[in-house]
């Protein structure tokens, strides 16, 4: 089981963003194919128990395309490729979830394992068959980078550019040293840092535009992205 330690920060504007990634000589991992769209669907029980314990589990489901190519317009559904990824993560060592206020300067540290699975539509009616109910979904496009080689010190660190429709987020993971060092170099502090998960933020962005909770996704029109 490995262990898996992130942090937010919220992108006020992307063009510094892309500037400060430059001066990290962050490099897409993808070369062909950098920014993929990810749906994601939680489940749990009737009565919460998954979330009453911190713990997670949600199947993913990535889409990425092939590079245009000269003269054509758009990709066929058939030049899709798909990845389905099941997550289970849960607080480390079984301890109890432990809340943290956006900007505390804390990581969000859990257990967390993942496994590709050829099928999700069967995946969700085995759940469905346990009385898992997939009751959140939330979808986003998600960019990952890796710093460049003579960063020595952000070799092991993700850098994730999460485009939402909440916002713009980047999540850093990797070893708390090395989130410290990137959230500096693009400009943030720890009081910047949130340990809040994607369905936190939306609550909270519902709650300040006085709507109703439901799924976080993007309008038709904007899905195929920017």
């Amino acid at each position: 089981m490995g262990r898996e330690t992130e942090i937010k920060l919220a992108i006020a504007d992307e063009k510094a963003l892309r500037r400060a990634l430059q001066k990290l000589k962050a490099v897409p991992v993808s070369k062909t194919s950098p920014r993929v769209h990810e749906l994601n669907v939680l489940f749990d029980t009737e009565d919460g128990a998954l979330a009453k314990r911190g713990q997670l589990m949600r199947i993913r489901t990535e889409t990425t395309e092939p590079p245009r190519k000269a003269g054509r317009a758009k990709s066929k559904a058939s030049d899709l490729k798909q990845r389905v990824v099941l997550t289970f993560k849960r607080p480390v060592d079984g301890e109890e979830p432990v809340r943290k206020p956006h900007g505390s300067g804390r990581y969000k540290v859990r257990e967390e394992l993942e496994l590709e699975v050829s099928d999700g539509g069967t995946l969700t009616k085995i759940f469905d068959g346990l009385r898992l109910d997939g009751w959140f979904r939330y979808e986003k496009y998600r960019t990952t980078y890796k710093l460049g080689a003579a960063k020595t010190w952000g070799k092991e660190l993700l850098v994730e550019v999460d485009e939402t429709p909440v916002g713009t987020f980047v999540e850093l993971e990797g070893p708390a040293e090395a989130i410290d060092k990137a959230a500096e170099a693009l400009g943030f502090s720890k009081r910047d840092y949130i340990s809040k998960s994607y369905l936190e933020l939306y609550v909270e962005e519902c709650r300040r535009r006085g709507e109703q909770p439901r799924h976080m996704l993007f309008a038709a029109a904007n899905r195929k992205g920017k």
